[in-house]
């Protein structure tokens, strides 16, 4: 079976993918955590130690824990970060900590705004946007311009498949996701590279005979075990931080886990293809 030539189908599957998610993006959003919009900021401090699942489970009673940060500091003091709580909400929290987690001093009670604002967010999509343009200009210095185009394509098609089914599945989206994204971007264009770099090698063996499909199938093939072990390393790390690592984390790593992925397929099936189609258009287009 011939990879490139049934390229058609790893394009439909992905798109499979990426429009029920930009439905998901444009009907309801992504599910924005406190850093993005806003909310109280208690803190705390006990006279005793106190365990942090304790005052998770708190606030799952009082119907906080999805919405809630828990940080602690030395002296048994503790940072909660939440929505915004009403005055009765706040007095139910406050109330709470105090007769089923133990005796305390109120340090800090305030409504806090965002920590990621508009300005920091559209700072991020720019570092991204550079990225992309760099990679570009490495990818077209060390192999070609086309390689860099289908590099660039292929991160697209990660971000929109990583937002899309962040959405889909409502998972918190807070600081950490612009650094789960990032991570991704990485992650993905170095598997690309090993392929191209591969690609580029055999280019110079190459038959005079030799459809130019078929020279890209034969690449792959010889990088698949390599891509194959490198992704499920990272996935048993990722599977094994989902189930133990704790709720404060999951959100993050089932981020990673879903980018890591469509970074795995996306280099082994829409960056060599796509860049197939791109060299087929420019030769077309020269005739």
């Amino acid at each position: 079976m011939n990879l490139i030539r049934i390229r058609k189908y790893w394009y439909i599957f992905s798109l499979l993918i990426i429009i029920p998610g930009m439905v998901s993006v444009y009907k309801w959003g992504l599910n924005y955590g406190i850093d993005f919009t806003g909310g109280s900021l208690v803190e705390v401090r006990f006279d005793h130690a106190v365990k942090v699942e304790d005052i998770r489970n708190l606030l799952g009673d009082l119907g906080l824990g999805k919405d809630s940060q828990i940080q602690t500091s030395p002296g048994n003091t503790v940072l909660i970060r939440t929505k915004d709580l009403s005055q009765e909400e706040n007095d139910k929290l406050l109330k709470g900590l105090s007769q089923k987690i133990g005796s305390m001093k109120l340090l800090r009670n305030d409504k806090v705004g965002p920590t990621i604002g508009k300005e920091l967010r559209n700072k991020a999509i720019l570092s991204v946007l550079i990225a992309f343009a760099l990679m570009l200009v490495y990818i077209a210095i060390r192999f070609e311009f086309l390689q860099g185009v289908a590099a660039i394509l292929a991160l697209v098609h990660d971000i929109l498949v990583t937002v899309g089914l962040v959405s889909i599945f409502q998972l918190e989206v807070d600081s950490a996701f612009i650094a789960a994204l990032l991570t991704i971007v990485g992650y993905s264009i170095h598997d690309t590279i090993v392929i191209f770099d591969r690609i580029r090698e055999n280019l110079r063996m190459r038959k005079k005979d030799q459809p130019l499909d078929e020279l890209i199938h034969h690449s792959i093939m010889q990088t698949l075990t390599r891509s194959i072990n490198t992704v499920l390393t990272v996935v048993f790390c990722l599977v094994a931080l989902i189930i133990f690592g704790g709720i404060t984390i999951r959100p993050f790593m089932i981020t990673l886990l879903i980018g890591v992925l469509s970074g795995a397929y996306s280099s082994i099936f829409n960056a060599s293809p796509l860049w197939y189609d791109l060299r087929r258009l420019k030769e077309a287009s020269a005739r």
